[in-house]
């Protein structure tokens, strides 16, 4: 451990012809001092070479000189350890006597080092409790044992025999505290236990209401989610509309699971994702042989799919005007045909449209049929695009950052009030499509702690409605006015304070005492 390997040649003299060498110690002339095992009281070191030839010689006293030095340097070492490690340091002799004992020992037992060396141990512990003891009588050691030396106390211990010449003379055992690390992961095992109930809880108020899936709380959302549940528990068509990315798929699962049909099969196609040539038989379906490069079977449709559930026909607008006459048909007759099929099928699934198009308007251009869009809109229900419930935006992205930290496994960040300001006056063309896709780009790239707008999309930061800037202050600069200046900042903010302080140019905590002051 220590630099013990010194050559004794290099301690030594050189023999002198009246030197009386008879009644030396004769060692190699290659010995280190490390090779010492025992000292003869009083007899000088000769050193020789394979043929005896004398190489050297070693007073006694000389050797003693070096022996004391490397001991000191060894006892500066050791004391110097015990002071600078975080374990608890205890050493014994072969009687169980303590021969050290550092400060952390004083500090996790609470037994200073004056009042415990040179006694028994087992004077101050319970001999069934120490590990150093069993140690001794057995010669053997532990490593990283879990111990709990008292009630409030949890310990790894590391203990071992002190050997020389293979006898045991002594032990050391080195503890470590980790009662912060044991009461850490009670905490964490607790939250865990509690985050997995809640997890539970809101898994099962999702399966009891499927409408909690849809995030927001303004009075034009409220007013689409109530009317959804409304005409959920009948049977009627329903038409959804709305621009691209609003939700609209969400709201027709949601109609469906809480609908009597709720255990059937929820089967979606997109209208304006299939080319009109295949829609047909993916609607209808075939029978085997009805064109070239048919399956020989036949094959099944989307209608049969969702027998006894509900159909969800998603972007209706794009049905082709042909096709929109065999799906009236289909709806009037609650019966179909496969492609190449004479036998009727009997059609038992509800139909939920949706659309991001002006039917309306497109009936009047000779593009969708009047008496279909009566046959779906049976109960219409719009939903309203995001620029226009900009209050719900600080919950959809509080609940997009806690989905994509868990899908990237990184921490949830903070919201810059700069960012959260650009993201409520963003005109959000894309909807709540557009803005998961913005958080979830920022989660893959950003690993900071905040998000600041140096984290947006290039093409975010040109399309925003506003950049941030201060409010203009009141021209009077009356103080009358700083109320009205604060409200209207709030406005603005859609009541985020950590923005509007932003905008205003001074510290949360003074625009709490404002807000305070003329109780807003």
């Amino acid at each position: 451990m220590f630099k013990q390997n010194i050559p004794l040649r290099s301690l030594s003299f050189p023999v002198t012809p009246s030197l009386n060498t008879s009644d030396m110690k004769s060692l190699p002339g290659e010995s280190l001092l490390s090779d010492l095992d025992d000292l003869e009281e009083g007899k000088d070191l000769l050193l020789q070479d394979e043929e005896g030839k004398e190489l050297g010689w070693i007073p006694f006293s000389k050797i003693a000189q070096v022996l004391l030095q490397q001991w000191k340097i060894c006892m500066a070492y050791y004391e110097t350890l015990l002071q600078a490690v975080d374990d608890a340091i205890t050493a014994v002799d072969r009687e169980g006597n303590i021969v050290s004992w550092n400060p952390k020992s004083e500090k996790i037992f609470q037994c200073s080092h004056d009042e415990i060396l040179g006694k028994p141990i087992t004077d101050f512990f319970e001999k069934y409790s120490l590990e150093i003891m069993s140690t001794l009588e057995e010669g053997t050691g532990v490593m990283r044992k879990y111990h709990r030396p008292r009630s409030n106390m949890n310990v790894l211990i590391n203990s071992l025999p002190v050997m020389i010449n293979q006898s045991v003379i002594g032990g050391i055992s080195v503890e470590r505290d980790i009662t912060d690390l044991v009461k850490l992961n009670d905490e964490l095992s607790t939250t865990t236990a509690y985050l997995r109930d809640l997890e539970n809880k809101i898994d099962n108020k999702e399966q009891r209401d499927p409408f909690h899936r849809i995030k927001g709380r303004s009075h034009s959302l409220r007013n689409a989610v109530e009317l959804a549940e409304k005409v959920a528990s009948t049977d009627v068509s329903v038409l959804i509309t709305g621009e691209s990315g609003v939700g609209k798929e969400l709201f027709a699962s949601a109609i469906h699971k809480t609908s009597p049909r709720g255990e059937g099969p929820f089967i979606d196609i997109n209208c304006g994702a299939i080319p009109a040539s295949l829609f047909e038989s993916e609607l209808f379906g075939y029978e085997k042989g009805a064109f070239t490069g048919a399956n020989k079977e036949g094959k099944k449709g989307k209608m049969d799919a969702a027998k006894g559930g509900t159909l969800f026909l998603d972007e209706i607008g794009e049905l082709p005007l042909d096709l929109q006459v065999k799906l009236l048909r289909v709806i009037q007759e609650k019966q179909f045909y496969r492609i190449g099929g004479n036998q009727s099928i009997p059609f038992d699934a509800r139909i939920v449209a949706a659309t991001n198009r002006d039917l309306e308007q497109m009936i009047r251009d000779g593009l969708f049929r009047e008496d279909l869009y009566y046959r779906l809109n049976v109960v219409s229900i719009p939903i309203p695009p995001l620029r226009e419930r900009m209050e719900d935006i600080p919950e959809l992205i509080q609940f997009s950052l806690v989905e994509f930290s868990a899908k990237y496994s990184k921490p949830i960040p903070d919201i810059d009030p700069e960012v959260m300001y650009l993201f409520l006056h963003h005109d959000w063309a894309g909807n709540i499509r557009q803005l998961r896709n913005t958080i979830e780009r920022i989660m893959i790239l950003a690993d900071e702690e905040v998000i600041i707008p140096e984290h947006l999309p290039a093409v975010f930061m040109k399309n925003s409605q506003h950049a941030i800037s201060h409010i203009p202050a009141p021209e009077n600069g009356a103080t009358d006015s700083e109320e009205v200046q604060i409200r209207n900042t709030l406005k603005q903010t859609y009541g985020n304070k950590s923005a509007a302080a932003k905008l205003l140019g001074i510290s949360r905590a003074t625009l709490y005492n404002k807000l305070k002051k003329y109780n807003i």
